[in-house]
């Protein structure tokens, strides 16, 4: 399956997690597949756009939290930037609500993150983030 393919079949593969995620008791809500289908697509958008800015803005607190990347424990920043663009798509969403605030955002993302790398794996629909994000600007990877 080509690349292109497998990153528009994502999105509602992704809808369907974000639905399955707001029916566990994770203070996620979620009103309707079409709110969800929505959702995903603006937390691609805003994935693509700023994942790069929030990494630069993190990375000094990153490297003196890691002691310049000697402990690992740089998945937490990357849990965070998730975290944000999952709170940032629930701000801009009507019909997508976090009931618990910044909690639902850490904990709804990172069970979301988890389930999707798993489901997009099992359907053969990863596609590496370096071909994402040249398909989505019109740049070669």
């Amino acid at each position: 399956m080509s690349h292109s393919l497998a990153w528009m079949l994502q999105w509602p593969v992704r809808a369907l997690i974000l639905i399955l995620v707001s029916r566990m008791p994770l203070g996620v809500d979620m009103i309707s597949f079409r709110i969800a289908l929505v959702s995903s697509l603006v937390i691609a958008l805003l994935g693509t756009l700023l994942v790069w800015p929030l990494r630069l803005l993190l990375s000094p607190l990153k490297m003196v939290t890691t002691l310049g990347g000697l402990l690992p424990v740089g998945f937490l920043f990357e849990w965070l930037i998730s975290a944000i663009l999952f709170a940032a798509t629930a701000w801009l969403i009507q019909g997508f609500k976090l009931r618990y605030g910044l909690g639902s955002a850490f904990v709804g993302a990172l069970v979301y993150s988890i389930i999707s790398f798993i489901a997009l794996k099992l359907l053969g629909l990863e596609v590496p983030l370096l071909r994402a994000m040249a398909l989505s600007t019109g740049f070669p990877a």
